[in-house]
């Protein structure tokens, strides 16, 4: 568990100081466009590419490519790499160039697709599509970025891949605070940011592809690993990829609901996306290289030490997590965002949909977690049975959910759908005989369980009432947040040793 860990605060630190950074971002974002037209047209152009990205780059091919080019590396050597990294990279371009090019020329149609309930406000209508024609080609960038990305999690290089996110919050600051009031049209400066974004973090992948060697050249000669990525590929693509789309049809929903619906589900679906960033995903990162090189060499033992002690992290670290968030929903609103343009209206909003997410949060890291225990064994189906089903309920709930509880009901159709999708993938685990608990989970989970209730009461005890809340200047606000947020942090660690949870037992273990 140690290396785990160690692997895993590396990258979760990188990831913090990015989400920090997204975090500023947003409060910028809020502060000059609040939850207008404007932010709701961008808001969705963004989300686009993004889809695609995580979708494809950081979805379904991440997870189809890793597998293979860490069983070239163990079993092949470096040649070989090579060999199938350039082969990789000429294919995959050239799909992204087709892609891209139809988002460009094709956005109004693109929008009419994801966002259907703008085509009721023409203006609303044309200028998400205008932005969306700048902010495609964000795809074809950030996806090379994530193939980029993916070499070197496989050779352990965790660190750059991380760290690469803080590029788009830094430009994205800089093009809303100086470029946008130099427009006619001042939100657009956010879809040129997005652009101009794509190109530094590529820029700044290059050097540390060059140093390990692996800098693609792209070939048209074909590879063995080839055929391989593109049969893991498609079924891939909704096993890793269900959450992705189970926010876009919320956003789909949430275009026909009132102005400011796609906005309150953005702020709220990126405070939710902090603790899965910082601790989710990075574990996730760490976790498909490591279950991927003892597949491929057979370490079944070893195979089942690192998923139960990724689950131990997750259980640890996750639920306090998401009691904070549900706990915290409308203070980390008023803090973040309840400046210039973003209303008090716009804070109780985003609060509640806020707190449909946080009850997701621990499913959706189970999901990260557990996937990986598929798709390092080239098994893709079983995902995609569950993704389906997943996805059929979450759908199922939009509909029954979006007419009594409008935006709020999305978020909880979504969080729902993230534990049916985690539950399923485990019973799969455990009934293929991949996966069995080891000793020591009953006493774990009494020790979480004891902690949880003690942060519980703290937080209760302590916070203010919001009406306090919204009367706090931004200091007072910031220093009350971070006196509950580490007093928690505190507290529960504090309780976990009392209750006999060792730290060092558990990082040998």
């Amino acid at each position: 568990m140690k290396q785990i860990l160690k692997a895993t605060a590396t990258v979760g630190g990188m990831t913090m100081i990015s989400r920090i950074l997204g975090f500023i971002r947003d409060v910028v974002i809020a502060r000059y466009f609040g939850a207008s037209m404007g932010a709701d047209a961008f808001f969705v152009a963004f989300k686009i590419p993004n889809f695609f990205r995580r979708l494809f780059a950081e979805g379904a091919f991440s997870q189809a490519f890793v597998p293979v080019l860490a069983e070239a590396k163990e079993k092949r050597g470096k040649q070989a790499v090579k060999h199938l990294v350039n082969a990789i990279s000429f294919r995959l371009g050239g799909i992204l160039l087709l892609l891209t090019a139809f988002g460009v020329f094709g956005s109004s149609l693109w929008m009419m697709v994801f966002a259907p309930g703008f085509l009721d406000d023409p203006q609303k209508f044309a200028l998400a599509s205008d932005m969306l024609a700048i902010t495609f080609p964000y795809l074809l960038l950030i996806s090379l970025v994530a193939f980029s990305s993916a070499i070197m999690n496989t050779y352990n290089q965790f660190a750059v891949p991380a760290f690469t996110p803080v590029f788009l919050n830094l430009v994205l600051i800089a093009f809303a605070v100086w470029v946008s009031p130099l427009l006619d049209i001042p939100v657009m400066a956010l879809a040129w940011g997005v652009l101009v974004a794509g190109v530094v973090q590529l820029l700044f992948h290059l050097p540390f592809l060059y140093r390990l060697g692996l800098l693609p050249s792209p070939s048209r000669e074909s590879d063995p690993g080839v055929g391989e990525v593109k049969r893991l590929m498609l079924p891939a693509l909704f096993g890793v990829s269900v959450a992705q789309i189970n926010l876009l049809v919320d956003t789909i929903l949430a275009s026909f609901l009132v102005t400011g619906s796609v906005s309150w589900l953005y702020y709220s679906d990126r405070l939710m996306e902090f603790p899965l960033g910082v601790f989710g995903v990075a574990l996730a990162t760490v976790v498909l290289p490591g279950l991927s090189k003892k597949a491929a060499n057979e370490n079944w033992q070893g195979f089942q030490e690192d998923l139960d002690s990724a689950l131990r992290l997750v259980f640890l670290i996750g639920v306090p997590a998401m009691l904070g968030l549900l706990l915290l929903a409308e203070p980390l609103i008023v803090s973040l965002f309840y400046y210039g343009a973003f209303t008090e209206k716009d804070v109780s909003m985003s609060g509640m949909s806020l707190m449909a997410y946080s009850f997701g949060l621990l499913g959706f890291i189970l999901v990260k977690i557990l996937a990986p225990a598929f798709y390092s064994r080239k098994d893709m189906k079983t995902p995609v049975r569950v993704a389906v089903i997943a996805l059929v309920t979450n759908t199922v709930l939009n509909l029954l959910l979006i007419g009594p509880f409008a935006h709020v009901g999305l978020a909880a159709a979504t969080s729902i759908s993230a534990f049916v999708n985690a539950g399923l993938l485990y019973w799969y685990l455990r009934k293929q005989s991949v996966f069995s608990p080891m000793a020591g989970w009953v006493k774990l989970s009494l020790q979480i369980l004891v902690a949880n209730i003690a942060l519980i009461g703290f937080l209760v005890a302590v916070n203010p009432d919001i009406s306090e809340w919204l009367a706090f200047d931004v200091w007072q606000r910031l220093g009350w947040l971070a006196l509950l947020v580490f007093g928690s942090i505190v507290i529960y660690i504090v309780i976990l040793v009392a209750v006999g949870l060792n730290p060092k037992r558990l990082l040998k273990r």
